[in-house]
């Protein structure tokens, strides 16, 4: 499976942004997208078959987390994109505020 064709979904990358420092549950990860919760799913299942997030069962929750080794040289890319955004974010706002 090709990492950059996984990660270029965008609702996929909002997911890795998710769990990226934190582990989530499946429903958790749902809440936050406007799709039911077998789309979710099904991004949840082609992010662990391509080794970017790794799930572990807990009761009767599935639990994700990034796995930063399986995303390998795309880690220092997301964060920078991620970084980049929000400090557009902050300054937007701010602009708005003055």
């Amino acid at each position: 499976m090709d990492v950059l064709e996984v990660i270029a979904e965008p609702r996929r990358r909002a997911i890795l942004a998710l769990v990226w420092d934190h582990e989530l549950s499946a429903g958790d990860i749902a809440e936050n997208f406007d799709v039911t919760f077998g789309a979710v799913s099904q991004h949840l299942k082609t992010l662990r078959d391509a080794g970017l997030v790794t799930m572990r069962k807990a009761g009767n929750k599935r639990m994700y987390r990034v796995d930063k080794d399986g995303i390998g040289p795309f880690c220092e890319v997301l964060e920078a994109m991620w970084t980049t955004g929000l400090d557009n974010l902050a300054q937007a706002v701010e602009k708005d505020n003055t």
